[in-house]
């Protein structure tokens, strides 16, 4: 009985980070839908999905039981927020989505990993191998829509992956998923709501825009983003920036049941190599550099 209680935690860390992963994915067909049909533009798609997504999670802070204490003020990570969203939404302009994938993920895992070595994290054998072989997957799964990108595009892009993964890695520590969450949305939106204001004669939006728009930042964000914060407690910087390298391949598979794309062996050979790289750094162990201790 005890064993199978042990075992709750790891399960329950495991579902929310795959329903964070589902809904990272499912965000980004929302957002490159919107953007390459031109239902809207990139500033006006950013303020709508951070304006929605803190309504919705304000209203769900009102609603939850009393006795919880509001979320601490933490204009650092809102202020990601907002970068990761802005410069997401103007990559995607002049990126393919492959391209754009590869170069958000890589900058999220540098920066995870970079954080994670300096905070004391020691990564294995296995644990390397794995992250080479899930790299490995992405680059195999993208590589033949990777030319040479537009040096702006891919340079906002590698600006929206460093900005994510900040902001991932300061919820790593939070109590209160909910509530910080909702917090960083309150203080993000005004700042798109600014940006949105300096691009007013470029703005255009139709109805099918705003609606992606708002499915975006209320469900997909908001609510995906409260599930990450509350699995992040229990990843290392290496798993929490591994599992993410799912993402685009959820992307591509939602491509295929949404978008009648092909299944090809390429996809199914990135989805082994991926999803087994994952496997391998999730079975790993992250190690704490040790200070010897002083006579």
């Amino acid at each position: 009985m005890s064993e199978a209680h042990a075992g709750l935690p790891v399960l329950r860390t495991a579902f929310l980070t795959a329903m964070a992963m589902l809904a990272f994915a499912a965000n980004s067909l929302l957002c490159r839908l919107a953007l390459q049909q031109g239902a809207i533009d990139p500033t006006s798609f950013a303020s709508i999905r951070l304006v929605s997504g803190a309504l919705t999670l304000a209203l769900m802070v009102r609603l939850r039981p009393q006795g919880v204490a509001p979320g601490r003020a933490d204009w650092l990570s809102a202020a990601m927020l907002f970068a990761y969203v802005a410069f997401f939404s103007f990559a995607y302009l002049s990126l393919s989505a492959g391209t754009g994938a590869l170069i958000l993920f890589g900058a999220v895992q540098l920066t995870m990993f970079g954080v994670g070595l300096r905070s004391g994290e020691r990564f294995g054998l296995v644990a390397w191998s794995g992250l080479a072989l899930a790299v490995a997957g992405l680059v195999y799964l993208v590589l033949p829509g990777v030319a040479a990108p537009p040096l702006l595009g891919a340079l906002l892009m590698a600006i929206a992956g460093i900005a994510w993964g900040v902001y991932s890695l300061r919820g790593r520590g939070v109590a209160d998923p909910l509530a910080a969450t909702a917090s960083n949305f309150a203080r993000a939106a005004p700042l798109a709501l600014v940006l949105s204001l300096l691009f007013v004669g470029k703005a255009h939006a139709d109805a099918a825009g705003i609606a992606l728009a708002i499915a975006s930042g209320a469900l997909t964000s908001g609510i995906g983003y409260v599930i990450w914060y509350a699995a992040l407690g229990q990843l290392s910087a290496l798993r929490a920036a591994t599992v993410q390298l799912s993402v685009p391949l959820i992307a591509a598979l939602g491509g295929v049941l949404f978008l009648a794309e092909a299944v090809t062996p390429r996809l199914a050979t990135a989805c082994a190599a991926i999803l087994g790289g994952i496997a391998l750094v999730l079975g790993s162990r992250a190690k704490q550099a040790k200070t010897p201790k002083k006579p």
